[in-house]
């Protein structure tokens, strides 16, 4: 294993911070598999599932078994790391441009729409090589200015030649789940089983410029624009994976996920060995487009009736919120029927505030 370290910029006279990136194989074998840990630097789970997984990889390094390259970045936002208010951790946006972490991520195919064309072949894997380069000398023509966008630019050079992208993060309160752009529903099928989610959600492009779409999104749009002209493959397949709550933090939990990340690995061939028997899929995707984000209409106090994982009915009362003032009640229900797959962990609403998701 190579381990390299990203210094980047640095945004204030005397403070500086760095990226850790574990590199598994070799660089010239054509299947590439990254993998990286709360982006939302908050989102705590994620780091404990890498944790284990380098044990194994360790192992299997050791052993020969490793058959492609595999990159660890066992926490992908050291900025947000270091951010606490008053003893609250806040991860989720950068105290410096109020951004999220996890959007804004420059479009691979406007950065390469214009000049691509005339480097095509009727070759798909020429055309993939082709592509990846393009991305790639578009990424170093822009600007690092900000300690926040040289991040992001280290994340991306590492990431966007991968034929696969884990981007790993959890809910407040949740089951295990996904969202995959819908093209790739059936390359994320086996991890979806392997890692036993219970919902995933699917959409050609859900807005933002996240961290996962920017990698899948160009190739099918690419394909898109070149069908029937020339061969575009699916070759970056990108999936954020929500490793359940906040709280969900366990060496029980997290072995078990590294574990089946592993035969999720073998499966696809990046390590040699034979993989445990895949499980069943626990529920069928369902668009994202479908779910019911629920809102509270009021504040008060939140208490759910509804378990994590019951099945709902459009117009289920899924929680109450309890007014301490007047005593009035407030059902709150459902438009979707479904999974209810994750819900806040405060239990203080103020008018606005997402409390749940039904798939």
């Amino acid at each position: 294993m190579q381990q390299k370290t990203h210094q980047l910029l640095s945004q204030s006279i005397g403070t500086r911070r760095e990226l850790l990136s574990l590199h598994y194989g070799r660089g010239d074998i054509d299947v590439k598999v990254y993998m990286q840990a709360s982006l939302h630097a908050d989102e705590v789970p994620p780091m404990l599932v890498l944790h284990h997984l380098r044990t194994l990889l360790n192992q299997a390094e050791e052993q020969g078994l490793i058959a492609g390259e595999i990159v660890l970045v066992p926490y992908a936002n050291p900025i947000g790391l270091s951010q606490h208010l008053a003893r609250d951790h806040l991860g989720r946006f950068d105290f410096t441009s109020g951004e999220n972490f996890n959007r804004s991520y420059p479009d691979f195919y406007d950065l390469i729409i214009d000049d691509i064309e005339p480097r095509l072949s009727q070759n798909e894997d020429q055309n993939k090589q082709v592509i990846r380069g393009a991305i790639k000398t578009a990424l170093s023509h822009i600007p690092r200015a900000t300690e926040l966008a040289d991040m992001r630019l280290t994340l991306l050079d590492l990431a966007h030649d991968a034929d696969w992208v884990l981007d790993m993060h959890c809910d407040f309160e949740a089951l295990m789940h996904m969202y995959v752009d819908t093209p790739y529903l059936d390359q994320i099928s086996g991890l979806a089983r392997y890692l036993a989610a219970e919902t995933v959600l699917f959409a050609e492009g859900s807005g933002g410029s996240a961290f996962d779409e920017v990698q899948s999104g160009v190739w099918y749009r690419l394909r898109d624009q070149y069908q029937g002209k020339y061969p575009i493959p699916l070759a970056g397949c990108g999936v954020t994976l929500e490793f359940r709550g906040e709280a969900d933090v366990s060496h029980g939990l997290a072995a078990r996920d590294a574990q089946q990340i592993f035969h999720w690995l073998q499966s696809i061939g990046v390590i040699e060995g034979e993989p445990s028997i895949m499980p069943q899929a626990l529920y069928t995707p369902t668009p994202l487009a479908g779910s019911d984000a629920i809102k509270a209409p009021v504040s008060g106090v939140l208490v759910f009736k509804k378990r994590l994982g019951d099945l709902v009915s459009a117009g289920d009362v899924l929680a109450e919120i309890v007014n301490p003032n007047d005593q009035t009640i407030t059902p709150i229900t459902t438009k979707a029927a479904g999974k209810f797959f994750a819900r806040e962990n405060r239990r203080f609403a103020i008018a606005g505030m997402d409390i749940g998701k039904v798939a």
